[in-house]
This record gives C-alpha cells, structure tokens and sequence, in this order.
C-alpha cells in the first residue's frame, strides 16, 4: 500500500511538502538502497536525517509499516558508509558515555555562566550580532551544576515511614545535569509514597543519541553496562523521568534480541522499565494528601512517551489529581515540537517551523505552565516560549506533584 496517510501526520512533511521528505518517500529511497538501486550518499543521508523519528507515521500505517526501525537500520549503514563528523564521533564515543569526561566537557559552559561572562555577553548584546541559530542555542544552554546530581545523591534514598516498595531510579543524562529538579522531585514524589529508591552510582547514557546516530555498536555496550548495574541493584522496577530513555530502554529486548547472553535479560530488564507517570498510576496506591495549586497546566505528549510507549492518559491523571490545577487541553497535543535530541542543531530552519506550530496552539491555552515528560522537548519548548513571547513556565509533570505535596506538608505543618 502506499496511500500516503502517513504524510498528513508527519511535521516534516507539512512543512517543506516534498515527497523525499515524508515517511513514504523516505521508504522509497530505502527500498532502493535495498535493491541496489541506489548507494548510500550524502544526499540520501540528508532526507534520512530529516525524520525525527516521531513515530507519528507507524500509528496511522493501515498496514503497520515501521518507517522508524527501517530508516533507523539505514543509520547504521549511512554510519558504517560515510565517515562521522569528527566532533559527533568524539561525543558519542569518547564523552556520553562516561560521566567524568562528560563533566570536563560541560566544564567551559559552567565556568562561562559562573565567572560571569554569560550575563556580559548579554548585557553587551552581543548574541544580537549573530545568526539567530547561534542565539537561539546560546539561550537553550540551562544553568549547569559543577557537579552531576548522582555525585550529590546517596545510592539510597530510604522511603518516608514503611517501606513498601523499592525501584531503581534511571537518571537520565540530562536530568543528571541539566533538569535536576525534575530528579530531586521524582526522588521526593517516590520516597513519599513509600518507595524506596536506588540510584545506582555505576548506570550510563541508555544509549538512545548513539542508535539515533547509527552508532549501534556503541549504543548495545552500553545497554549491556545498565542491564548489569541494575540487575545487581536488587530493584523491583526500574523508574525513568524521561521519555528518550523510558522507550528506549524499553527497547533493550529488541537491541540485544539476537545476543546469546544477553536477550533475555534485556527481555526481563525492558519489562521492568516504567515511566514516572506509569509507575505512579499504575503499580502503587498513591497518596493523594495534596496541596491546593492553583494554576492553569497544559500537557505537551512528547513522542517517545505518547507512541513509543503508549503513556498517554497517566500524565494527565496526575495532574488532574492535584486540587486547584486547570488542565488545558491545547490543540494537536501529540504534535510534535521539533526538538527531537539534537534536531535544532542539524535543521534549524526546520525545527522552529514545527515548534512554532507547537507554540501557535500552546497560546490559545493561556496556559500558566507547560507540562512534558521529555528533558529533549522542555528545552525546546523554553525556546518556544521565548520565541513567541509566552508569560509560561515549563516543567516536568512530576515537578507540579511534588508542589502539591510540598505545600500539604506546609498545610499540616500550620495547623500543628
């Protein structure tokens, strides 16, 4: 079949609306790379890349066409045919997936907004004198720590009152420096409920930016180095706050499907994985002695949580459970916001087109806050919200329940 449904929900397609572009061109030009109809090129590489891999076309396929995993299978040979870019290469097998030299790497961008050097660039205006692509990325740089959060956690974390359960917690790279309080607040949500909760000092990158790369190699090390390091951690579940590494995670069983010693582990550790909002919903009784926040939230479904995982109505629960909180539905909340990793960096003029969508519908809301379980799509939506001059603030789902928990215990705290 070749219907074309898919092109009416791919965002890449909407916007530049040439065939190369969409889901059933790109599996044209696979099929003839398949039959040596076509080699593996640069030019080819170009439309490959332009997916964002927003599973957007398997869920509409009538016949179940998995363009992700055929145009991630491309990846592999496109990175195994054409030589890297040597920065890319370095980064993904030299600085992720190992936390000290990830910390020397972020080292110059932490002195450069501790010495204050940040606020004279800006006071002096100087990012106006450069390329809005560069400015943009200037602004999508958080305040970083000196130090990673799992330095700054004990492996341990022990549950409020009785311990009913006991997980580990999969802290991904960016909440490891970037987004940690969506991590301090995952880690206080579960410990209020009775769960105790095992941060294991040894865990790595899930290995999602290798696979999306081609870097498939890479990206089975260190699935294999996490399946271990939890395996031996003695957890129930595996718990995750972010999207990426939830589904790939997930995936484990299908990167390693064909490795002798290690398919099924990575079968078991997959069906151990849960998303925050998955977790919370679904596997214990939550408490729901929660403060009044009163302020109005709409929900962005990030891809890889809403169709790699099909986590979809759990966020929302959540946040419908927190008294005094106004949930917005905004239009096309499963659109995809452009952010997809490092999608600004490679397609600029592309990624803004669709966040600006993203941002057209998030205004209608009127909304207060911005909610997303994706460290990849709250950055890209703070650069939204800058762009189209948004009064919001955007956070992670988990961020909110923590509040109102915050402000329970402050309620209680008054009336003693």
């Amino acid at each position: 079949m070749r219907c074309g449904l898919c092109l009416a929900v791919c965002p890449v397609y909407r916007e530049l609306g040439i065939e190369p572009s969409g889901p059933r061109g790109r599996v044209a030009l696979i099929r003839a790379v398949a039959e040596s109809k076509l080699s593996i090129s640069k030019n080819l590489a170009q439309y490959i890349y332009t997916c964002l891999d927003c599973l957007a076309c398997a869920s509409v396929c009538p016949p179940g066409v998995r363009v992700n995993e055929l145009v991630s299978r491309t990846k592999v040979q496109i990175n195994q045919e054409l030589p890297p870019p040597l920065l890319r290469r370095l980064a993904l097998q030299n600085v992720l997936p190992f936390p000290e030299r990830l910390k020397l790497f972020l080292l110059p961008f932490y002195l450069y907004q501790q010495t204050g050097l940040q606020r004279v660039v800006h006071r002096l205006k100087i990012t106006d004198a450069v390329p809005a692509r560069w400015r943009d990325l200037e602004y999508l740089l958080p305040p970083l720590r000196r130090k990673p959060l799992r330095d700054q956690l004990k492996e341990v974390v022990p549950a409020k009152g009785v311990r009913k359960h006991r997980v580990g917690y999969f802290l991904g790279c960016a909440q490891d420096w970037i987004f940690t309080s969506t991590a301090l607040a995952t880690v206080a949500v579960l410990t209020e409920n009775s769960v105790e909760v095992v941060i294991p000092k040894e865990q790595r990158c899930c290995g999602s930016p290798h696979a999306g790369y081609g870097d498939i190699e890479q990206a089975r090390k260190l699935a294999k180095r996490n399946i271990d390091v939890f395996a031996s951690a003695g957890v129930e579940l595996i718990v995750t706050d972010c999207a990426t590494c939830g589904s790939f995670t997930k995936a484990y069983r299908d990167l390693l499907k064909d490795d002798p010693d290690y398919s099924e582990s990575a079968l078991a550790f997959g069906g151990r994985v849960r998303d925050i909002a998955e977790f919370l919903s679904q596997d214990i009784n939550l408490r729901q002695d929660l403060g009044e926040v009163k302020e109005r939230v709409t929900y962005h479904d990030p891809c890889h949580l809403a169709r790699g995982q099909n986590v979809v109505l759990e966020p929302r629960r959540l946040l419908n459970l927190i008294p005094g909180l106004e949930l917005v539905e905004m239009k096309e909340p499963d659109w995809c916001c452009g952010g997809a990793g490092t999608y600004l960096l490679g397609h600029y003029a592309l990624s803004t087109r669709i966040l600006d969508r993203k941002m057209t519908n998030v205004a209608a809301t009127n909304a207060d806050f911005i909610a997303t379980g994706c460290p990849g799509c709250q950055l890209q939506l703070r650069l939204g919200v800058k762009r189209a001059r948004l009064n919001a603030q955007v956070l992670h789902p988990i961020e909110l329940l923590n509040r109102a928990y915050q402000l329970a215990q402050c309620r209680h705290g008054f009336s003693a």
